[in-house]
């Protein structure tokens, strides 16, 4: 008889992995409540639609995935990974429960957002590298691909009710109980984690302390042309390419003049996209650059496609088909870095991966978000686009000088 959790959800098999990921859908649900909430709060109250501001925002909350990158990874290679994913998922909860007290009694202010918006992206910063290396010690390198995908598609499962359940509340009793239910969602994931079977872990080779961790780190990608190929691709889709608060609020707010349950429905309508492409993923066995660049062509595709959607059900199917490339890409880098690299590095490349993807974007966010108060949301979105292309002749030219045929993989 076949195992009902073999194939696509093989990883399910791990009981630690189960909590894990039951947990983390509680706390991913509350994330993209946050979100959506955040994004409403800087167009609609504190600012009159400035997509510049909003870009502000997300450089603040991705700037330090950048500024501690010598730190992060090392920190990921050498601690005890289950306690100090414990120490900022609680930390990351306190900071949404204070933005939400300081939203419901009316005191926020636009800078208390940009500060708000630096200290948790500085405990995400921290958290981010830790955590996708630790699903390897929840279940091994063989199912780590698998465990990848599931991890993101319960990401993108929340991502359908997160938003929407968030526009109910920013119609029905206001923005701030979206902060404050989001902080009382990381409680899922301590919870979980305080009754993961320890003997079950896989413990990684931990890295010795030395004076030139992220050196070392960075020296080791830097001779591997694969992975310097896949960091650059990064860099250019992280830093256009994935700005969806944008896109999302700008075309909603400004082009199709939507309300906050609408504005909401769009980012639940692109995680089925995204959904879709990390099921795809899940099922898969195998990754490599032909199929990255596949996936960011069809991301470009995708943006391209928004950028001149004509109305609002257009534009969220073409969200859908970029948050699917999107996914299914990203989920590949993962998987290819963390297996292609000695266990001893992981962390490091990791937080290279991270802080390439997302520190992009301190630098990104502000530019599309001026691009689209200048020229208009579309424009953002031509912008993202082009990076996606762009990406995507990187892997091809990679593969060209290996002389791999695009669909060996």
């Amino acid at each position: 008889m076949k195992n009902p959790v073999s194939g696509t959800f093989r990883s399910l098999r791990s009981f630690n992995f189960r909590l894990w990921t039951a947990g983390a859908l509680v706390s991913n649900v509350g994330t993209w409540m946050q979100r959506v909430a955040q994004d409403w709060l800087v167009l609609t109250q504190l600012t009159h639609h400035d997509a510049s501001a909003l870009g502000m925002v997300m450089g603040l909350q991705f700037a330090p995935q950048l500024l501690l990158l010598p730190w992060t990874g090392s920190a990921a290679d050498r601690l005890n990974q289950r306690k100090l994913l414990m120490l900022t998922q609680a930390t990351m909860g306190v900071l949404a429960l204070l933005l939400g007290v300081l939203t419901i009694a009316g005191f926020i202010r636009l800078w208390h957002v940009y500060v708000f918006a630096f200290l948790s992206g500085s405990g995400a910063a921290l958290d981010a590298p830790v955590r996708q290396t630790f699903v390897a010690e929840m279940v091994g390198d063989e199912d780590l691909p698998n465990a990848v995908a599931l991890n993101s598609t319960s990401f993108n499962a929340a991502a359908m009710i997160g938003p929407a359940v968030a526009g109910l509340l920013i119609a029905k009793v206001g923005i701030g109980w979206a902060f404050l239910l989001n902080g009382l969602s990381f409680a899922a994931v301590l919870l979980s984690m305080s009754f993961f079977r320890l003997s079950e872990l896989r413990a990684s080779v931990r890295a010795h302390r030395t004076t030139s961790g992220f050196l070392e780190g960075f020296r080791y990608v830097w001779r591997r042309p694969d992975l310097r190929a896949i960091l650059v691709m990064l860099f250019l889709i992280g830093t256009f390419g994935l700005n969806f608060p944008i896109f999302i609020s700008t075309m909603a707010v400004s082009v199709f003049h939507s309300d906050a349950r609408a504005f909401g429905l769009l980012s639940s309508l692109m995680a089925v996209g995204a959904l879709s492409g990390a099921l795809y993923a899940a099922g898969r066995k195998k990754t490599g650059l032909a199929s990255l660049s596949i996936g960011a062509g069809v991301f470009g595709l995708g943006c391209a496609l928004a950028a001149l959607a004509p109305g609002y059900w257009w534009f969220a199917a073409a969200l859908a088909v970029s948050a699917a490339a999107a996914l299914t890409l990203t989920n590949g880098t993962n998987s290819i870095l963390q297996l292609s690299t000695e266990p001893s590095m992981r962390g490091r490349v990791m937080a290279l991966r991270v802080g390439v993807a997302l520190g992009g974007m301190t630098i990104g966010a502000p530019i599309v978000g001026w691009v689209a108060n200048h020229f208009g949301p579309r424009w953002s979105l031509a912008v993202g686009a082009g990076a996606c292309f762009t990406a995507a002749l990187v892997a091809v030219y990679v593969l060209a000088r290996r002389k791999e045929p695009l669909l060996a993989r």
